[in-house]
């Protein structure tokens, strides 16, 4: 499993859309968020722009039932008052 940093990853492209052979044009890294803003690539010294990225978020397709719950290994509490609750 991949380690977890912490620091976001960003995408860079060459300014006006040039070609390189050492950076391909294009690359990401993981930066902290407080590092300054980069204007060169650290590859090619070219000028950058940051990209804006795309990301990914989780899609529910149905509500989880009790049963894929419990199986999943969830413990399940039906509400019978007021504060009190028991296992299902």
């Amino acid at each position: 499993m991949p380690e977890i940093s912490g620091m976001p990853i960003y995408e860079y492209k060459l300014e006006n859309d040039e070609q390189c052979s050492v950076c391909g044009g294009n690359f990401t890294l993981r930066r902290p968020l407080s590092a300054k803003p980069l204007t060169n690539c650290p590859l090619c010294k070219k000028a950058v722009k940051k990209l804006i990225s795309g990301f990914n978020t989780p899609t529910i397709t149905k509500p989880v039932s009790f049963s894929d719950a419990k199986k999943a290994g969830f413990t399940v509490l039906k509400k019978v008052g007021k504060g009190e609750y028991e296992r299902q």
